[in-house]
Formats: C-alpha cells, sequence, structure tokens
C-alpha cells in the first residue's frame, strides 16, 4: 500500500508491505499557494510516490491511501473545505484515482487517526469513544458502534464546540480550542504575562510551581475540557475518550485532573474511561493505510 498523511506544513508518505509494516516513511513539506494547490499537491504525492517505489520495487502497492485536513467529506471523495491548504470542494479522490490508476482510499486526517486507534491504539477495547487530539489547536472524531461517525465531513469539530463566549479565530465564539488547546494555553500566558514560553507544559509546569496566571490559565482550560466532555458524556455517552497530541504527554496533570472534574459535574451518566492515544504522530499515516488496505481488497 501507499500512504500519504497530508497536514498544514508537512506531507508524511510512506509504503507499506504485506506485513503491514512501513517503509520509507518520510516527512516532507507540503506545496501550500499557487492557482491550483490542488494540483499542486498531487504533483507533489505523485513525486514522493516515484521515489518511494524506485527505492522499494519490492512492494507494488494496491491501492493508496490519502488522508487530509479540514471538512471532508469521504463517501463523495470531496474535500469540502480547507482554510490553510486554500481548497473548497475539490474532488481531491478521483483526481488522485486517476492520476495513479489505483484505488483511493480518501478521508479526514483525524478521523483516519481515530481509526487506527480503534483497530491498532488505545480505542480497541471500545466501539463507542471519542478522539481528542489536543495540540495546536484541537481535533477530534467519533466512533459509534465500531464505525466513525461523519455526517458528510461536519462531524467532530469538537475544538470548535461553544462552550462560552469568548472569541475564536473561527469567527465563532466560545469554541473550546480558543482555550483548551496547547496552543491557546501557551499563548495566553504571553499575552498576559508578556513571557513567551515553550509550550503548554511549561504553563503547566509554572501553574505547578505557584505561578497564579499560569495556574488560572492551566484551571480554565481544564475547565473547558471538562464541560466539553461532559456534554459528549450527556449525548453520545462514549465508553472512553482516547486523548492524543501534545496536551497528552502532561500525563497525571491531565488525566487525572480531568477524571476527577468529570465525576464532580456528573451524576447518573456513564462516566467514559480517559485513555492516552497509543499511536502517537503516527495514527495519521497507520489510518491512512488501513483504508487503503480495505479499498484494495474491497
Amino acid at each position: 500500500m501507499l500512504a500519504f498523511d497530508v497536514g498544514g506544513t508537512d506531507i508524511k508518505s510512506a509504503l507499506f508491505d504485506a506485513t503491514g509494516a512501513a517503509v520509507g516513511l518520510r516527512r516532507t513539506p507540503t506545496p501550500v499557494g499557487g492557482d491550483d494547490p490542488v494540483g499542486a499537491l498531487i504533483d507533489r504525492l505523485a513525486e514522493l510516490a516515484e521515489e518511494l517505489r524506485e527505492q522499494h520495487p519490492e512492494i507494488v502497492p494496491e491501492a493508496i491511501g490519502l488522508v487530509v485536513p479540514g471538512i471532508v467529506d469521504a463517501d463523495s471523495g470531496i474535500a469540502v473545505f480547507s482554510s490553510n491548504l486554500g481548497w473548497r470542494d475539490a474532488p481531491i479522490r478521483d483526481l488522485t484515482a486517476a492520476r495513479f490508476g489505483l484505488p483511493v482510499a480518501f478521508d479526514h486526517d483525524v478521523r483516519s487517526a481515530s481509526w487506527a486507534e480503534r483497530v491498532l491504539g488505545g480505542a480497541r477495547d471500545y466501539a463507542d469513544a471519542v478522539v481528542l487530539i489536543i495540540g495546536t489547536g484541537i481535533a477530534g472524531a467519533l466512533l459509534v458502534g465500531g464505525q466513525p461517525y461523519t455526517a458528510g465531513g461536519y462531524a467532530g469539530e469538537i475544538g470548535h464546540s461553544p462552550i462560552g463566549e469568548w472569541p475564536c479565530p473561527c469567527g465563532a465564539r466560545g469554541c473550546l480550542e480558543a482555550r483548551a488547546s496547547a496552543g491557546a494555553i501557551s499563548r495566553r500566558y504571553a499575552e498576559e504575562t508578556g513571557t513567551v514560553v515553550d509550550g503548554a507544559r511549561e504553563v503547566i509546569a509554572l501553574a505547578s510551581a505557584g505561578d497564579e496566571t499560569a495556574a488560572r490559565i492551566w484551571n480554565e482550560a481544564l475547565d473547558a475540557l471538562a464541560m466539553s466532555i461532559a456534554q459528549l458524556t450527556a449525548v453520545m455517552a462514549p465508553q472512553a475518550v482516547v486523548i492524543g497530541g501534545g496536551l497528552s504527554r502532561a500525563g497525571g496533570a491531565l488525566f487525572d485532573e480531568l477524571r476527577t472534574r468529570l465525576a464532580d459535574r456528573l451524576s447518573f451518566h456513564r462516566i467514559p474511561v480517559l485513555v492516552p492515544a497509543e499511536l502517537s504522530g503516527n495514527a495519521g499515516i497507520l489510518g491512512s493505510a488501513l483504508r487503503a488496505r480495505e479499498a484494495a481488497h474491497a
């Protein structure tokens, strides 16, 4: 299989052999801008594919997995919208299939990552789960009955679920991402103190050391996350919430606090297990490869 995980900054690409092992995994810059951003992307994917196949001629791909950010309608193969990459209503699956002459499994990057967590990682024991990736922003995916729930690509925008009244760069108000993402935590601290920090984990360390501003910002982020997970619990009743991304490495400072706050906020509800994601930064391309394998045997 040939798998691509396209991000706003980088493309991860690799071949996967018959055992499911990644071969030639690499990270290269994503082409951005220009008059034809979709065409430029597909040209770059073709170049990467040629390089991989020249270096590993023993692997002959049967299908392609391609996952991208933004609003993605996987059923129709349409990249509905990506503000960072500059496309709207782009038929990326069909364009890629025409270029490569192979079946293409096309999906959203975080949904694919959640599928990999479902098959191989932290969600494998839970048919009903939420996967939250908390990094610069907050992305999410829903698994219902063991399958991703997509709603035409619009489901899972947990980072932009409104839980307050603060402004968000997306144009809405009260978005979770603007209060509880790692990017928001470090940005808010820098804005309020004039001190630039090396990410949210430094803010958490400062909070533990008695910095009142850091403690308040971290407490507000935890409250926002607990509120969002409580809402998901009341509506969806997931068995588990699988948390990945850079903030998940905060360990007990994140998970123990969220467990306590959920228990305080909820009553009769089935409180989900909170578990760390297991596949780290490779979940997206592993999900891409899994979907490509399904496409090859469809």
